[in-house]
Parts: C-alpha cells; sequence; structure tokens
C-alpha cells in the first residue's frame, strides 16, 4: 500500500510528490502526457528561467526531477477511486492501487463536447457523473457521449442501472485495446441535442434521431472535478474547495493546483503542490 496516490503529474502533482518523497514514504504518481502544461507555446515568466521555456520542456524537467528522487510514476489513464474505510483504491486502465491518501492534480477539465444543445439541457436530462446521477434513469434509455476508456468505464457502471446503454462517438473511433467490450455503440458526427423541457434525443449530422431519457458526458479522461463529484466532494463554481491544508472534506483526500480554482499559473500549481505534500506527510506520520 503507498502513503500517497498522486493523480496527475503536471507541476503541483510532481511537487506534491517530491516534498512527500522527502519524508521517506512511499509515493506513486499516475497520469497521462496530456497535461495542459505540454500545450504552452513558450513560458517566459517563471522563476529561474532566464530564456524562454517550451511547456514540455519543462514538464519534462519536472519528471526527470521526481525519477532522480526514485519516485514512481506510471503513465496510465485513472478511470475510477473508490473510498475504502481505512484507505482508497485507484483503479486505472491495467491495474488497480490502495493507498492512505489521495492528491487530486489532473488540472482544470477541459474536456467539453461542442455539440449544440448541450449547455441548454445540463441538468435536464444531461449529467457528467454515472454514479451521482444514475439512479435517476434505472430501466431507462441512456446514452453515454464519450470515446476513450473514461466513457466505457461510466457506460460500464450504467449498465447495472439499465440495459439499454449506448456509447455515442461523436465521430470518433472507441480504443482498439479497450479494457471493456462494448457491444452497442454508435460512431456518427452528432449535430445537436434536443427536447423540450428535458433532452430527449440524440440527432446526427445525416439527421437520424435517437430518443434517449438521459445523456452523460465523458470525453477524454477523467479530471479531478469528475472524481470530486463521484466521491461527494465539495465545489465552488466548479473547483474543489480545499481548506489550509489543501484536504477537502472527505479526510485522507487532498487537492492542488487548477482545479482548486484561483490564479491558473505554474507557480500557483508548484505552491499547492508543496503545500499539499507537506500536510499529506504530517497526516500520514500523525505529527
Amino acid at each position: 500500500m503507498y502513503d500517497c496516490i498522486i493523480i496527475g503529474k503536471g507541476p503541483a502533482g510532481i511537487s506534491g510528490a517530491i516534498y512527500i518523497s522527502r519524508s521517506n514514504l512511499k509515493v506513486l504518481v499516475i497520469g497521462k502526457d496530456d497535461t495542459a502544461l505540454k500545450k504552452a507555446h513558450l513560458i517566459e515568466n517563471y522563476y529561474g528561467f532566464e530564456n524562454p521555456i517550451t511547456g514540455e520542456e519543462l514538464f519534462e524537467i519536472g519528471i526527470k526531477q521526481a525519477e532522480k528522487q526514485n519516485i514512481e510514476i506510471k503513465n496510465d489513464e485513472v478511470i475510477d477511486i473508490k473510498w475504502n474505510d481505512n484507505f482508497f483504491t485507484v483503479i486505472t486502465v491495467n491495474a488497480e492501487y490502495e493507498a492512505k491518501t489521495i492528491l487530486l492534480a489532473t488540472g482544470k477539465s477541459r474536456n467539453s463536447a461542442n455539440i449544440n444543445g448541450l449547455k441548454e439541457f445540463e441538468g435536464r436530462g444531461i449529467s457528467y457523473c454515472a454514479i451521482c446521477d444514475g439512479f435517476f434513469y434505472k430501466n431507462k434509455k441512456i446514452a453515454v457521449i464519450g470515446s476513450g476508456e473514461y466513457a466505457l468505464h461510466e457506460a460500464e457502471i450504467l449498465k447495472n442501472i439499465s440495459d439499454d446503454v449506448t456509447i455515442f462517438t461523436n465521430g470518433r473511433e472507441l480504443p482498439q485495446n479497450r479494457s471493456i467490450e462494448v457491444t452497442n455503440y454508435i460512431e456518427g458526427k452528432i449535430d445537436a441535442i434536443k427536447g423540450k423541457e428535458k433532452a430527449s434525443k440524440i440527432v446526427l449530422e445525416d439527421n437520424t434521431e435517437y430518443k434517449v431519457d438521459g445523456i452523460f458526458i465523458a470525453e477524454g479522461t477523467a479530471s479531478s472535478v469528475d472524481f470530486a463529484k463521484k466521491l461527494g466532494i465539495f465545489l465552488d463554481n466548479n473547483n474543489i474547495k480545499v481548506d489550509e491544508n489543501m484536504q477537502t472534506n472527505i479526510p485522507g483526500i487532498y487537492a492542488a493546483g487548477d482545479c482548486t480554482g484561483g490564479l491558473l499559473q505554474i507557480s500557483k500549481a508548484v505552491y499547492d503542490g508543496a503545500k499539499s505534500g507537506l500536510s499529506i506527510a504530517k497526516k500520514v506520520k500523525n505529527i
């Protein structure tokens, strides 16, 4: 069992890992390489760099620094977190891991499907959390919009509620070597979501219409806020609420970086990571 599992290997996650590791605790960092930092073309306002540096270069420097401290880093996708009595189970596409504490550091969710009608029907037939809202659609026609492992996992959860669950990939292909087998899916590009009081149909670009009772959005990979909703972590304007120690309302779960709101800058993410790392070390050691 790990003392802490960090989800996200950007500045907040790696900074947290370094501080936890320096406290002689066992830490695991899990994340994909599609961090927002890598998309930054040039960074000119970060302390210690006389010349501009690309986001990808800074990302790689952070990873190498962590690896030099023998911090375990896995390139994998986290699809679920389960809260047990005394520990947490982190489920990825490829494995399961257990930890005493969790640090959410996957940044701000940027996975938003550009579909007509989506914003209009949010909360009225459209949801972003299968565990949170699935029971509203027991034995009804359910659609999941997404094409990655996260979408497959959400659909698998919903199958426990209804036998009529269809994945709409919105023009994308499902993963070739997927962890969950799928039989009911539609690959056509979505033109719009329509309805009256609530969302009731998905219309493809070829004008084919599919009646639905509920729609779950699961684009891309799960964000920290997605996990927060599943676990019952308090949010404020879609930001994770933390106390002065970067801990959420659930003991043992911390959050750092863009997902907590405020200044969306690398310097703030690094500070959050350091603060949360020190707080986690104190908690695990019962200082």
